[in-house]
């Protein structure tokens, strides 16, 4: 009798644990505190709210001009949130109450641990779906003025309207999103603390009622705290001569050099100069030719253009560019090498990038080169990853794609 009775419980303690996922809307745990500091690299200014704190504010020299010399300065930041703020944001942003089924986070794409990627050359949504592109790192991402892979969006803010309400991606709608989140008695009282100061952009007149512009600037203010500027190339720059290794310097002057003109679109300190380029990326086997730009500007000049990525922490984010098509830097850089357009399927006419062209380089100024870049890796200020969050699912984190069973929609 005892054992069935046990036999009873077990498996009574097994559902409930199996359905505990399923309870996210009615989460009452309050034991989750909001920090009232600025994130590293960051500092109170006189409206008490983080700003970018960085040596590189401090240089005159122009951002985006020319190859960019070792003391150029930085594009705006979006920041100036309150440290609540960002805090909040960077719960939802590893929460997977975010998602129509609480199976995915925005760190289940940008996982800090893969370079804030994913480590797939197509990013994987909801059900499994797998996605057109991949998913970029999110380091610095708080600079960019150009956003996604086609640089169709504008602000960050935009930019994770896609995600949180595709189909294929996460899957939520507005409405549900809402009602997730105000069903939760621990999330509502963590944006009354994060919001009650009026402060923000989305101050918060009903303490009891989370709006969705309050969502959106929480993961945007976290996001905007993603800074990496304290890599051996930055201690270099600032005039640490002995910061790089000679085959790392080596490798930084055939990047700035006229002749691979690397550093003309990836222009120090962010590395990109934010703009589109046509470069002509192979597609990897088996798929069809990606118009990148061309198919949300409509303008046909911009076929096949994508953003320029920054290489920071680049060695993290394996596989490069936007359908993951390369697996290694160093077949990357060795992609330039071969020579303008070399790779454009024949029945394309692209505008290809003037900087692409036939540098010739040597093998030995290839691998100089991937020295160079693993010199730009710098994870400093990593934010701490929540060990768990108010939904009281698991923490998003990216998942390996062959323990992955896909289908492509």
């Amino acid at each position: 009798m005892w054992f069935r009775s046990l036999s009873k419980l077990g498996a009574s303690l097994a559902l409930a644990l199996w359905l505990a996922p399923l309870a996210i809307a009615k989460q009452t745990n309050h034991d989750f505190a909001l920090v009232d500091y600025c994130p590293a690299g960051f500092k109170f200014n006189e409206h008490s709210v983080c700003k970018l704190d960085s040596i590189y504010n401090t240089y005159k020299s122009p951002h985006n001009s020319g190859v960019g010399g070792l003391k150029a300065g930085l594009p705006e930041l979006r920041d100036g949130f309150r440290p609540e703020v960002i805090d909040l944001g960077r719960y939802l942003f590893f929460d997977p109450i975010l998602s129509s089924d609480g199976s995915l986070a925005c760190s289940s794409c940008h996982d800090p641990e893969l370079g804030f990627s994913d480590g797939k050359g197509r990013a994987v949504g909801i059900h499994g779906q797998i996605l057109e592109r991949s998913a970029p790192s999110l380091w610095n991402i708080g600079f960019f003025q150009r956003l996604l892979w086609d640089g169709s969006k504008a602000s960050l803010e935009e930019q994770m309207l896609g995600p949180l309400y595709s189909e294929l991606e996460m899957g939520n709608t507005p409405e549900n999103l809402l009602k997730t989140l105000n069903d939760n008695a621990t999330y509502r009282a963590m944006f009354a603390e994060a919001f009650h100061s009026g402060t923000g952009t989305s101050a918060n007149t009903n303490a009891d009622t989370i709006r969705l512009d309050m969502v959106y600037e929480a993961l945007t203010a976290f996001e905007s705290s993603l800074i990496s500027l304290n890599s051996r190339f930055d201690f270099y720059a600032h005039g640490a001569h002995n910061a790089l290794a000679p085959s790392e310097l080596e490798g930084l002057n055939v990047f700035r050099s006229f002749v691979s003109r690397c550093g003309e679109c990836h222009t120090p300190p962010l590395f990109t100069n934010q703009q589109l380029a046509i470069i002509g990326v192979p597609e990897p086997e088996d798929r069809p030719f990606d118009p990148g730009a061309g198919a949300t500007s409509g303008i046909p000049e911009q076929r096949g253009g994508f953003r320029v990525p920054s290489l920071r922490n680049i060695a993290r984010s394996a596989p490069y560019m936007h359908q993951g098509n390369f697996e290694t830097l160093r077949e990357t850089v060795g992609f330039y090498n071969k020579g303008r357009g070399h790779a454009v399927p024949e029945d394309e006419s692209l505008l290809i990038h003037w900087h692409i062209w036939d540098p010739n380089l040597r093998d030995e100024e290839l691998d100089r080169l991937v020295d160079f870049l693993h010199a730009l890796t710098d994870e400093g200020f990593m934010p701490e990853i929540p060990m768990r969050v108010p939904s009281g699912l698991p923490p998003g984190r990216a998942i390996k794609a062959q323990a992955l069973t896909v289908r492509t929609p």
